[in-house]
């Protein structure tokens, strides 16, 4: 009887493993596969983070952007489809905040949700432009107000950003084998930072960030990283301790690819 236990137990291992090897080399192959040129066209057309980039890290964007669509399920609401252009620029939003932690691919988030413009939610009687739903793997943008984010690249304000921003910080605490990529030393100092700025902003003192930033901490940091890319060099020369955490927190420093991609 203890050998019959011993063998079903040892079955159930051997499954656990061989499925996370099914996903590991299911990934591979998607890397392998090159991403579709009407894709690469739409991103080079509208995402300015792309166009800064050298060859090589466009062509990693450009796998990643690949993977993100490929492992995400793009549901429509209101709309007859999710078009590639959709499909390939939310990524791409994706993809700009994590470029710089290789292994976050935003995992947890695995239903993408598009409406054509703001919709109604009947859990609390107002219309967004979007929002992050932990409980069903959600992400949720209106097309209008994402397009509207990108079309002026410097103003702070995008869309897709601000909900990539809260999904990536929903990411890190999430258990599921991609959390906890923050460095601890360098949230905890931007906690610190956060909670200044938005005392400020509550006492009507001047600040770079908008009012909403105000609101909680997930807000600071998703409209934080709206600033961060879109108005990097203003952050800097705001607050250069907050730029520079935000940048150790994403691995990646903006003003530094700016530099280089116009040297």
């Amino acid at each position: 009887m203890f050998n019959i236990f011993l063998w079903i137990f040892v079955l159930i291992i051997l499954s656990i493993v061989f499925a996370n090897q099914i996903d590991d080399v299911y990934d591979a192959l998607v890397l392998l596969r090159p991403l579709p040129v009407s894709f690469k066209q739409s991103i080079e057309k509208h995402n300015g983070f792309y166009q800064q980039l050298p060859a090589e890290s466009k062509r990693r964007f450009e796998k990643k952007v690949n993977q993100f669509v490929r492992t995400k399920q793009f549901i429509p609401r209101n709309l007859s489809k999710v078009t590639d252009e959709m499909k390939a620029l939310i990524a791409s939003a994706a993809i700009q905040l994590t470029f710089g932690l290789p292994k976050v691919t935003l995992k947890h988030f695995d239903r993408i949700i598009v409406y054509p413009d703001n919709y109604y939610s009947v859990i609390n009687r107002q219309y967004h432009k979007g929002e992050v739903n932990p409980r069903l793997n959600a992400i949720v943008v209106s097309w209008r107000a994402f397009v509207e984010g990108y079309a002026d690249p410097h103003d702070g304000v995008n869309l897709g950003l601000h909900e990539m921003a809260h999904a990536l910080k929903l990411e890190n605490i999430i258990q599921n084998g991609e959390h906890h990529f923050f460095d601890l030393n360098e949230y905890k100092k931007w906690l610190s930072l956060a909670a200044d700025e938005m005392d400020k902003i509550r006492k009507g003192e001047d600040s770079l960030f908008r009012e909403y930033a105000s609101v909680d901490e997930d807000e600071f940091f998703a409209t934080g990283m709206e600033v961060y890319f879109e108005q990097p060099h203003k952050l800097f020369d705001y607050n250069p301790e907050l730029y520079k955490t935000l940048s150790n927190l994403l691995g990646q420093d903006t003003i530094q690819l700016y530099k280089q991609s116009n040297a």
